[in-house]
């Protein structure tokens, strides 16, 4: 379990700034259901000032992103515009004292969120960079442009640290090759020394994680959906384990999960968090991709 801070807890329980807001002159969205992260971002400024006079928000996700956007909704009311923009996701977590690495991503799409309402009342044109920089993350719509723009900003270093502040490279390894480019061109050399090279041996050696028995870590995935199961009881679904083959995790959802049209969020939601379990990259997929693997 994460160690969340008492703002944190105190902000996804309470949150500021939470609902539609009425007569919104700026609204900002970053994200997808689909993708498990979704953010609703509304303003209402004053035209004269370009003051922000109010800020709500409306998101789908974890409580590191209720608690991330109810703290942006709190830091940018009576900004300007252009003071707002100057907020970095690192000031929202700051605000927050602090969010666990793997929550990161959670005050990046508060961020994104905040350009495009912006970006929305000057009348411009804010896109989520797909059409400058190409898609490198397939499972969570994650651009080149969005990573290179994080690596820089936060000064990350390794593959781990971007899927925590993007979640790129979260779902699956496909992309990992990709980020990795991305990683050494944007640090250069500082970061060329620290990988290691295609088809070389390690240059930094960092201390291994205990490695787990297939059947202990059969047994801790067993644990995390069977924790994950009331919820899902609740709305009359269920989730039962078929298969781990590697990196993927074959599940069967039932009852009303099965078919339902937030079947993808739920798939994705339990990857995420066997991925916080684990600490490691694993797919989720539903066994009717066992049938055709």
């Amino acid at each position: 379990m994460w160690d969340y801070s008492e703002k944190v807890r105190d902000h996804f329980f309470h949150p500021r700034n939470s609902g539609p807001l009425e007569n919104a002159n700026a609204i900002g969205d970053f994200g997808s259901i689909q993708c498990g992260d979704a953010l609703r971002l509304m303003l209402r400024v004053d035209p004269t000032s370009e003051i922000i006079e109010e800020a709500h928000f409306q998101t789908f996700g974890c409580g590191s992103a209720i608690a991330s956007s109810s703290a942006l909704t709190e830091i940018i009311k009576g900004k300007t515009l252009d003071e707002a923009l100057q907020v970095s996701n690192q000031d929202i977590a700051d605000y927050l004292d602090g969010l666990p690495p793997e929550k990161m991503h959670c005050s990046v799409m508060g961020r994104e969120a905040l350009q495009a309402a912006v970006a929305n009342y000057r009348g411009e044109q804010w896109k989520e960079d797909h059409e400058d920089g190409d898609l490198v993350c397939k499972c969570f719509a994650i651009d080149a442009v969005m990573i290179e723009n994080t690596i820089r900003a936060n000064r990350l270093k390794t593959l781990d640290e971007v899927a925590n502040y993007t979640k790129a490279g979260g779902g699956c390894s496909a992309c990992h090759e990709k980020i990795e480019d991305i990683l050494i061109a944007v640090n250069g050399r500082l970061y060329a020394n620290e990988v290691k090279p295609r088809g070389g041996a390690d240059t930094a050696a960092s201390p291994a994680r205990p490695k787990r028995t297939n059947y202990q870590r059969i047994r801790l995935i067993e644990d995390t959906l069977e924790a994950i199961r009331p919820m899902l009881q609740r709305d009359h679904g269920d989730v039962t384990l078929i298969e781990v083959d590697g990196k993927k995790i074959y599940v069967e959802l039932s009852g009303a999960c099965k078919g339902c049209s937030m079947e993808a969020a739920t798939l994705g939601g339990v990857q995420q968090k066997l991925i916080e379990t684990l600490g490691e990259l694993v797919q989720v997929l539903p066994v009717a991709a066992l049938t055709h693997a």
